[in-house]
């Protein structure tokens, strides 16, 4: 079961990863939302505990990034 939001605006997202190697050739997870919980580009995923969702209050963008 994939991990949602709905932000301010009443709109359901779903949060997706999706694993990617840097142009070093080092790997690394990125994680983005989709309004969809089946995308074509990532995996559903939950949240992951060292993570939190913000939200740009101007558009209602979520974002995930790492506790502080």
């Amino acid at each position: 079961m994939a991990y949602s939001h709905t932000n301010s605006k009443g709109v359901k997202y779903y949060l997706h990863k999706q694993d990617v190697t840097l142009r070093g050739g080092k790997p690394q997870t990125i994680y983005f939302f989709a309004k969809v919980e089946k995308n074509k580009k990532g995996v559903p995923t939950d949240l992951p505990a060292d993570r939190e969702v913000n939200e740009n209050p101007r558009n209602g963008f979520l974002t995930v990034s790492r506790k502080k």
